[in-house]
């Protein structure tokens, strides 16, 4: 929807943006907690997404792994935001709100709507109301935007949110409740020089 924006109108929203200090670890707070490792073998952390997990491509969700998940997590939870959308609040692109600890990764396409849950997770709504992934769509003109893979280790006493749930469900659900947290950053833009960068990480052996 986002790409049917002249150039001279994103280029004019350029500096309205909704901003890092709202993302979903921002407003909880979590500088005191651990890390948890969480990579792509698509792309480098501060990279450009390729395409095809984009609007402009294929605009599936990119494969995830992470290491270092805390014992006595219970379950995981994602949720992935674009800070940088010209909007009030950063656009939510994808929730799985709960990611069976026993898992380390999400394959390539797994964030898809899946009802009440399948295959170890529940995906939860987008910020177009959606289940499933909302492959990044910025203006073009505006920019380069950050899109915020944030995964969130749960303790056992974090209650389970209802089936589906968007960010503010998810949010009620998470407070007080977080052992460890991990972020990984892609990028991409519209309109403007579009530099490849290195293609991911390595993954744990």
């Amino acid at each position: 929807m986002l790409e049917n924006i002249p150039h001279w109108l994103g280029a004019a929203l350029g500096n309205v943006r909704a901003g890092h200090d709202k993302l979903t670890l921002a407003r909880l707070g979590l500088a005191d907690v651990p890390s948890l490792d969480l990579m792509s073998p698509a792309f480098a952390s501060g990279a450009r997404l390729p395409e095809r997990f984009t609007a402009d491509g294929d605009g599936v969700s990119p494969p995830l792994h992470w290491r270092g998940v805390p014992q006595g997590t219970a379950r995981l939870a994602l949720i992935v935001e674009d800070p940088d959308a010209p909007a009030p609040r950063p656009l939510v692109h994808a929730i799985v709100a709960s990611i069976d600890p026993a898992l380390d990764h999400l394959a390539e396409g797994a964030i898809r709507a899946d009802g009440a849950g399948a295959d170890g997770k529940d995906v939860g709504r987008n910020s177009y109301l959606s289940e499933g992934w909302l492959p990044p769509d910025p203006p073009t003109g505006h920019g380069s935007h950050d899109y915020v893979f944030q995964l969130l280790a749960l303790g056992p006493d974090a209650p389970e949110p209802d089936s589906s749930p968007g960010r503010s469900d998810l949010v009620e659900h998470l407070t007080g409740h977080v052992l460890a947290a991990g972020v990984l950053i892609g990028t991409y833009s519209r309109g403007e020089e579009a530099p490849v960068g290195p293609v991911g990480s390595a993954l744990p052996a």
